[in-house]
């Protein structure tokens, strides 16, 4: 760190303009960047009385060729405590691989937005995963039915319950939970379970597009609508007509847009930005919010009749620290899709990984624990991940868990009630039938035999107990 309090960033690149976007990106977060075109300047600069004050590298234009992976591991060797951040045009998962194997920290793709980069150099310096392997992760196929996804808390049961009867029906879905929860995997399911799954999903995160530009984006533009629009642009509601669109981040959308919103709801027309005439459009519109947005509404943030239009349906996502009784079957299940990707294979995990994972607290979610196990797995050399494949979380702690006795079994299941007392049988019956539904991934041949009940008896029981089959 310079002696004025900015952090200092090595910025590798031989193209001037570039340069200087990710140096005013980053002299956002307070950092001050100082240059190398290429590959001997670099390694020369850490020589020098900048060199020697380094908070982070980054390496921008970067392919997995031989002296890219040349470079990393020298700087590697010559400062190894040093984060090395690798930006790239292409986002594959072969090439997050090969970055990481070089010896790169943190993986970022292009088009950089600003937090992005900064959240990624913060949490490098400070020795965590930033979550910037999202955009990497997530070109893991996600694409799931409900019957597919993992999770047999009975909250988490509970919230898909709702989100597929609501599938069925043509109302607006409003999704609500932390960051990471797997909105966006539950928003897939409900197109996927819609009369409209044969047409298009299109997705706008709300919050990773600028204020200015946001109404072009979604509702669209005429040439010449304003300064810079040298061209027609069609809209995503036109992009998703006959089909789904998903608005994440709906709270992070600015007032006149949200007016804008509101109208297409009550209408089916969308206007673009300078057209004359509207153009009505057939859109189911699931939105998405990691607030309570009933809180932005109070504040003034949000529209309040946007609000109850978008929440005809509201799903609400319970965060993985209180459901972990599912990390075990989470984990594997999330650790056989990543062995899918190039450049990977099909790795196990030990309890004793699998009991380090259960006891963290998460508060990245899902999306933190797929990132933890794609990191773990770039770098394992073994054929099954153990402890100390994950040294983030081991050295981050875990939480104290209740000492309550049998206070939950082993899969998840509530026993004791918060003041000691035992919770009903039915209660601990219908968690459990729920538990099995999700951990057979609704087989009800298996759920039934693995309860030792008969169908007629299960279903009979499903009845009784007010238990939807896709719970």
């Amino acid at each position: 760190m310079t002696r004025n309090g900015q952090r200092l960033l090595l910025l590798i690149d031989d193209e001037p303009a570039q340069r200087r976007l990710v140096a005013a990106l980053a002299a956002r977060g307070g950092w001050r960047a100082v240059f190398a075109a290429d590959d001997e300047t670099a390694i020369a600069t850490l020589g020098t009385q900048d060199g020697m004050q380094l908070d982070a590298i980054v390496i921008d234009h970067w392919a997995p060729d031989e002296d890219a992976t040349t470079l990393i591991a020298t700087l590697r060797e010559r400062r190894p405590a040093l984060p090395i951040l690798v930006i790239t045009a292409n986002g594959s998962v072969a090439h997050a691989v090969s970055a990481m194997r070089a010896g790169a920290t943190d993986f970022l793709v292009k088009p950089l937005a600003p937090d992005r980069l900064l959240a990624a150099l913060d949490a490098a310096v400070a020795g965590k995963s930033s979550g910037e392997l999202r955009p990497l992760t997530e070109k893991i196929p996600a694409l799931l039915a409900f019957d597919e996804i993992v999770g047999s808390s009975p909250d988490f049961r509970a919230a898909l319950a709702i989100a597929a009867k609501a599938a069925r029906a043509r109302v607006a879905i409003l999704l609500e939970g932390e960051i990471g929860v797997g909105k966006d995997v539950i928003a897939e399911a409900i197109h996927a379970a819609s009369p409209r799954a044969k047409k298009p999903m299109i997705s706008v995160n709300c919050g990773a597009i600028p204020a200015n530009l946001i109404e072009s984006e979604v509702f669209g533009h005429e040439k010449g609508a304003f300064t810079g629009a040298f061209e027609r642009k069609i809209g995503r509601f036109h992009d998703a007509d006959g089909g789904t669109l998903f608005l994440d981040e709906v709270g992070e959308m600015p007032l006149e847009a949200q007016a804008k919103l509101l109208h297409v709801l009550q209408t089916g027309e969308v206007l673009a930005i300078g057209a004359r005439h509207p153009r009505e459009v057939d859109v189911r519109v699931i939105a998405a919010t990691n607030t309570k947005l009933l809180d932005e509404v109070e504040a003034g943030r949000f529209r309040e009749d946007l609000y109850y239009r978008l929440n005809a349906v509201q799903v609400t996502i319970p965060p993985l620290r209180e459901r972990t009784g599912d990390i075990p079957a989470l984990a594997r299940h999330l650790l056989a899709r990543i062995a899918e990707q190039p450049g990977l294979r099909p790795l196990g995990i030990t309890d004793s990984a699998l009991a380090l994972l259960v006891q963290y607290d998460w508060p990245g979610n899902v999306r933190q624990l797929q990132n933890a196990l794609f990191r773990a797995a770039v770098l394992c050399e073994d054929t099954a991940l153990t402890e100390e494949d994950f040294p983030e979380i081991a050295a981050l702690g875990t939480r104290e868990r209740p000492s309550a006795p049998a206070a939950v079994g082993g899969g998840g299941v509530t026993l004791f009630r918060p003041d000691g007392n035992l919770r009903a049988l039915e209660e601990i019956e219908a968690d459990v039938i729920r538990l099995a539904i999700g951990h057979y991934r609704g087989r009800m041949t298996e759920v039934a035999r693995r309860l030792g009940i008969g169908r007629s008896t299960l279903y009979r029981k499903l009845g009784e107990l007010g238990i939807d089959n896709a719970a």
